[in-house]
């Protein structure tokens, strides 16, 4: 018993440095992020057991409109 026990010990440290790649895995997004001028409007309705259906629709942004005056 305890020499099997000794002996899947020794497996498993053997087996942990093999278990870690050499270059991480970097996870990345290949959609890249909307522009700025597009939103999106979203509405939801509530459904059965406290869940929601989401329904949402791309939309051009407004122009910020920057009114100045002197004086």
């Amino acid at each position: 018993m305890r020499r099997s026990l000794k002996l899947v010990v020794l497996a498993a440290a053997a087996a942990l440095p093999a278990a870690c790649a050499p270059n991480p895995i970097i996870a990345r997004d290949p959609v890249p992020a909307p522009s700025p001028d597009i939103a999106y409007r979203c509405s939801s309705t509530p459904a059965l057991l406290n869940g929601y259906w989401a329904d949402c629709e791309r939309v051009r942004r407004e122009r910020e409109v920057v009114v100045r005056t002197k004086g």
